[in-house]
């Protein structure tokens, strides 16, 4: 899927949307001419509302002849429902990110709990590792975090993108969310920054904080914190230790 906000313009236009719930809802691929005559407008009116759909993501095309039908000519174009579907929310949540994790912990066959945070962890280091060499902002904010700070300074997450199960279950997903993190920092590289629960009303339960020398972070006085969190032994949340953002 593409940028969603392209996706969400593309339906802006009624003819547009008309045609998208129309090829959505058939169980074959749809001619330019079938989808004209269903939806009541011309060929080429269709024909162009139906390319931008596919170039917003919306729809696939392909070249296929009429069933039944041989014989020489040109191969008329078909179009069908683009794999994904369409979800936008504001702020952005990525509860299908949180939902595969999820799933393979309980396929993993062992402990849930543990297999969560582990894989957690190693999602995160995954999409660390394939933004190696982008800022650490840039890549929280494509994660949906709305990141608030600059590089080699502290940075809020303003915003948790597993905000609603966060609510219900804060101790699970701001332990998953940490793991995640910490995940994230480990593919960028460097040493230089950590993660850390600091919860705070309207934002993540996570921030992140630039260490001092031995890989803690130094708080004003010099002092090195608590040493950070090993990614094999990242624990699940007390439950009295966290309340979930109201964002």
């Amino acid at each position: 899927m593409s940028d969603p906000w392209i996706a969400v313009h593309a339906l802006g236009d009624p003819t547009r949307r008309a045609l998208y719930d129309y090829v959505r809802r058939q169980a074959h691929q749809v001619s330019r001419e079938e989808a004209a005559e269903q939806v009541g407008v011309s060929r080429n009116l269709a024909a162009f509302h139906l390319d931008k759909l596919v170039e917003a993501g919306l729809l696939r095309a392909d070249y296929a002849p009429p069933p039944g039908r041989r014989g020489r000519g040109r191969t008329p174009k078909v179009y069908a429902a683009a794999a994904d579907g369409l979800a936008v929310t504001i702020p952005e949540r990525r509860y299908d990110l949180l939902a595969e994790i999820l799933a393979d912990a309980v396929a993993a066959g062992d402990d849930a709990g543990e297999a969560a945070h582990r894989l957690a962890h190693d999602r995160g280091r995954q999409l660390g590792t394939q933004r190696r060499g982008t800022a650490l902002i840039d890549v929280l904010a494509g994660l949906g975090f709305e990141p608030a700070g600059a590089e080699g300074q502290p940075v809020r997450l303003r915003n948790c993108p597993f905000h609603a199960l966060a609510a219900r279950q804060p101790a699970l997903i701001c332990g998953l969310n940490l793991a995640f993190v910490t995940g994230v920092l480990a593919g960028l590289g460097g040493a230089e920054r950590r993660a850390d629960l600091a919860p705070a009303q309207g934002a993540c339960c996570v921030a992140v904080t630039p260490t001092g020398p031995a890989g803690a972070p130094a708080d004003p006085a010099g002092t090195p914190a608590s040493a950070p969190v090993s990614p094999g032994r990242v624990q699940p949340v007390s439950p009295g230790r966290v309340q979930p953002a109201a964002g």
